[in-house]
């Protein structure tokens, strides 16, 4: 079983390794197809999204969904949202990091520009929105198959707006999405497995299971 689960993860770092190589290939082809795809009705979308895809609305969010799950008495899903809130905060956290210790600046940057590089307002790589939604979202996806597939479009739009508003390259946003992904896994694994263990208790004590 162990090595199956190693074998897995290799697959899994040759892929996004693969990944990783072709978004940067294709950051200048992708950022000059952005730039002459544009109107003003698609870019004030966009940058709506870009407003409110960040993380403190995700946390807005995920905090009042668990505060309302708690009311209700629900156990099981003031979990899942606690742990959503969790992976947000991881992927938000390593992201600053990341940011910092790259300094890669943003497309809009011009050179002219004061450059501070313990801030991340110049900087892009990885975009802290997409890694946030992704986590946040990806926990959700490992909670409940169905819910998180319906709200995948969420993380996946708010990437789309960060390159459309020329505030990232397509790789800043890939990566992202990669780390997001890495912080759901974490925090599922180690706080939704209780979850799990009860499912099966009850699917057993159902005659459910085969």
């Amino acid at each position: 079983m162990r090595g199956k689960i190693v074998f897995y993860w290799l697959i899994g770092i040759v892929i996004a390794a693969i990944v990783m190589v072709a978004a940067f290939y294709f950051d200048e082809s992708v950022r000059n197809f952005m730039a002459q795809h544009q109107n003003r009705a698609t870019h004030n979308f966009m940058r709506k999204v870009s407003r409110f895809g960040d993380w403190p609305e995700h946390f807005a969010l995920g905090l009042a969904l668990a505060g309302f799950a708690w009311w209700r008495g629900n156990r099981k899903w003031t979990r899942i949202f606690l742990s959503m809130l969790i992976a947000l905060s991881i992927a938000g956290v390593l992201g600053h990091g990341i940011k910092i210790a790259t300094g890669r600046a943003r497309p809009s940057v011009r050179a002219e520009e004061v450059w501070n590089r313990f801030s991340t307002k110049y900087q892009a790589f990885p975009s802290g929105h997409v890694a946030a939604s992704t986590a946040f979202f990806g926990v959700l996806f490992f909670a409940n198959l169905r819910a998180g597939l319906a709200c995948l479009s969420i993380p996946i739009l708010i990437g789309f707006s960060r390159m459309h508003v020329n505030a990232h390259y397509l790789s800043d946003v890939v990566f992202a999405a990669i780390l997001g992904i890495l912080c759901a896994i974490l925090v599922a694994h180690f706080l939704l497995q209780p979850i799990r263990n009860q499912q099966s208790k009850v699917d057993i004590g159902g005659h459910t299971r085969r």
